[in-house]
């Protein structure tokens, strides 16, 4: 996370998305997050200093709940930028405040001059069963027919990649092929946290864990996700195999020398930490399920479909013309999003009814300000959905101005009237 942060910086996306932009998009309930203006780079600073610190274990304790908050924070500043594994990095940053990550091979250890040779097995676990939850329900999600029977979205996204060497304008172009990855995507997820569980299967799993996870790299532009999940996985090896690595290290470089007293075991005083981390992961088992709480279908009104491990499951395209009216003349005009929007911005915001909602409100407060009377706003909005003809998507008579976020259900969507059958999750 320490070369992520570095990277972002490097590529200038502080400054392309938390800083140049003149509306950012907010998860609901956490409206007061906002960037800071050019201090915002002070706060990637912070983050990725303390990404350092927790690496070489350095008060770790307070370098992982100070990277933990800084890293929620950037990424609930702007929910145009979310992405499953930001979401994965902060839950296992926040587990990691409860866990001995620097119980050895750490400064911290050094320093204090004592090494733990044990741990409680149930804080290695806790990261196992994350990481499990992850490709597990990921496979889950991807057991629709959209995924299984049409080959959706992949049947859109690689006859894109022409260009790749060797495969580009052959297997990339075959039907048979997007049917082959669509099916092998489910089976691996599915699968693989088992193969890492067990000894006997385990160097297999691994070895699809690196060659998975580079050939999406290839294929997608899905950041450093692949990087993160493939050393993640890492903890499913032996703690033998960590330790001739730590070894090596500390054979290969005599800064990492150092005579320390090594105790036999380390535990918690009491029960609570324990506790507190089973009842954390049942929510995570839970949480993803909230969507049967809404009625319609889930890839179209995306209520309940963020934080839930589904990965790429869609393609969708859509056009958002909104209408500012003045109620009692009726008069009104139209606007041109570019002058509030960045173009990613406005890509995500149109088909994507809590940031079309959103946006409604920003432009009615912004034209009262302005002077407008009696200000009513309307969208004209189609969504095209993994290669389907594109359909209205929100009611247009319903002015948005009046419209409430909530939990509840938004009834202004209109309805599919189509079926995507959802066996999985």
């Amino acid at each position: 996370m320490c070369l992520s942060i570095i990277r972002f910086w490097y590529n200038g996306w502080v400054e392309k998305l938390y800083i140049t932009p003149k509306l950012f998009f907010s998860f609901y309930g956490f409206e007061w997050v906002k960037p800071f203006g050019i201090y915002t780079y002070l706060l990637f600073i912070f983050c990725g200093l303390s990404a350092f610190f927790v690496a070489i274990g350095y008060k770790y304790r307070i370098a992982i709940i100070s990277f933990f908050l800084s890293f929620t924070y950037i990424e609930l500043m702007d929910k145009t930028t979310y992405l499953n594994h930001y979401y994965f990095v902060s839950l296992v940053s926040f587990l990691m405040i409860f866990l001995p990550a620097n119980a050895t091979f750490s400064v911290d250890s050094f320093k204090k001059g004592i090494e733990y040779s044990k741990i409680p097995k149930w804080t290695v676990d806790s990261i196992k069963f994350m990481l499990g939850i992850v490709y597990f329900y990921a496979g889950l999600a991807k057991l629709n027919s959209d995924w299984l029977f049409r080959a959706q979205p992949l049947k859109i996204w690689l006859p894109s990649k022409y260009d790749l060497p060797l495969i580009g304008n052959n297997l990339m172009q075959q039907d048979w092929f997007h049917f082959a990855m669509s099916w092998s995507g489910a089976i691996y997820d599915l699968c693989i946290p088992f193969l890492l569980l067990f000894k006997r299967t385990r160097i297999i799993g691994f070895v699809l864990v690196v060659v998975f996870h580079v050939f999406t790299r290839i294929l997608f532009p899905i950041g450093m996700f692949p990087y993160i999940m493939i050393v993640a996985t890492m903890i499913f090896f032996e703690p033998s195999f960590h330790e001739k690595v730590i070894s090596f290290l500390k054979e290969k470089f005599n800064m990492f020398r150092y005579q320390v007293q090594t105790k036999d075991f380390f535990c918690y005083k009491s029960n609570f930490v324990p506790t507190f981390i089973g009842v954390f992961i049942f929510i995570q088992l839970l949480f993803p399920w909230r969507y049967l709480l809404y009625p319609g279908e889930l890839f179209w009104t995306e209520e309940g479909y963020r934080f839930s491990w589904r990965v790429m499951l869609m393609e969708k395209v859509g056009y958002s013309n909104f209408k500012i009216v003045d109620g009692k003349t009726k008069q009104f005009f139209y606007v041109d999003n570019k002058d509030f929007l960045t173009s990613f911005q406005e890509k995500q915001m149109s088909f994507q009814p809590d940031f079309i909602l959103e946006y409604a409100h920003f432009l009615g407060d912004h034209f009262t300000k302005d002077g407008h009377q009696n200000v009513q706003v309307y969208v004209e909005s189609y969504v095209a959905l993994n290669g389907r003809p594109s359909k209205l998507y929100i009611d247009p008579n319903v002015d948005l101005y009046k419209q409430k976020e909530s939990f509840k259900h938004k009834d202004w969507i209109l309805p599919f009237n189509d079926e995507i059958e959802i066996k999985g999750l």
